[in-house]
């Protein structure tokens, strides 16, 4: 998905809370900031991609800081919150596609923008309700495949992931595909070791890259190919969203997302902040 005008209040954000959580120094965090400010300015072009232009700016916070893991105290503290999140609201859910669609869906309400508390708001109140929902097709193309990759997204997310994740494992072997080093929030071998989950997740990859979504140019041989020969694709959130809709609408791929900006919205037709589980 190419980059729209919307795109650079959001990564100038992001700059300003990656440098301030990388340090508690105000002059390296000031200068971390500015770093960051700059790759936007100079890697924000028409035809970019977001995703491209965040992983940079991330990747000059942590220079700029020394610190390799900015977003380390926010993951610990989503872990606990999530844990507790999702025990409140497990009960509530069968064990069959529709619902363990949802509550992995729900998992993506969980935002590092956002105030836990709001989180917990919606997660406690009801369940999604998906704008588009595919959950039969879902069902049937999983049933049907040998391989699947299943594209986790925040850390938070582990828990409202396993119970789709067995119900994928019934059918088929399925992988639980992480970030290979921290980016942002998002779900790494460590967090899932924090979490205690390590047995329950099962056999696990990395993207081999430290970039939100997927950027193919970065990611390691072993999961270009487990891609390429995967059966079928479940991507959690909208960095997958992002780098992996332009692909060939081959029946192969199922967004499962909470689209929580205008652009996205836009390019699935929804009002923003809706959820959708759609086979692309």
């Amino acid at each position: 998905m190419r980059i729209s005008t919307e795109c650079k209040q959001c990564l100038m954000d992001m700059a300003a809370q990656a440098s301030g959580l990388a340090s508690d120094v105000p002059h390296i965090r000031e200068a971390a900031r500015l770093k960051a400010e700059q790759v936007v300015a100079e890697k924000l072009r028409p035809g970019s991609v977001s995703i491209v232009t965040a992983a940079a700016l991330h990747s000059a916070v942590k220079e700029a800081t020394g610190n390799p893991d900015p977003y380390r105290s926010m993951k610990d503290i989503e872990l606990e919150e999530a844990r507790m999140l999702f025990d409140l609201v497990k009960k509530s859910y069968k064990e069959n596609f529709s619902h363990c669609l949802k509550l992995a869906a729900l998992g993506n309400a969980i935002d590092f923008f956002r105030p836990i508390e709001e989180v917990k708001r919606e997660i406690t109140r009801n369940r999604p309700a998906f704008l588009i929902e595919d959950s039969r097709r879902l069902a049937a193309r999983v049933k049907r495949s040998r391989k699947i990759l299943y594209l986790a997204d925040n850390a938070g997310e582990v828990f409202f992931d396993l119970p789709l994740l067995k119900l994928m494992r019934r059918y088929a072997r399925t992988v639980y595909v992480v970030k290979e080093a921290p980016v942002q929030n998002d779900i790494t071998i460590e967090e899932i070791e924090r979490a205690g989950m390590r047995k329950e997740v099962g056999e696990v990859m990395t993207t081999g890259t430290a970039t939100a979504g997927i950027d193919f140019s970065q990611a390691s041989p072993a999961f270009i190919k487990a891609f390429e020969r995967a059966d079928f694709v479940f991507a959690k959130g909208m960095g997958y969203y992002e780098t992996l809709e332009e692909l060939p609408a081959e029946g192969r791929i199922f967004f499962c997302l909470k689209a929580k900006c205008p652009p996205v919205a836009r390019s699935l037709k929804v009002p923003i902040n809706s959820y959708v589980a759609i086979l692309h």
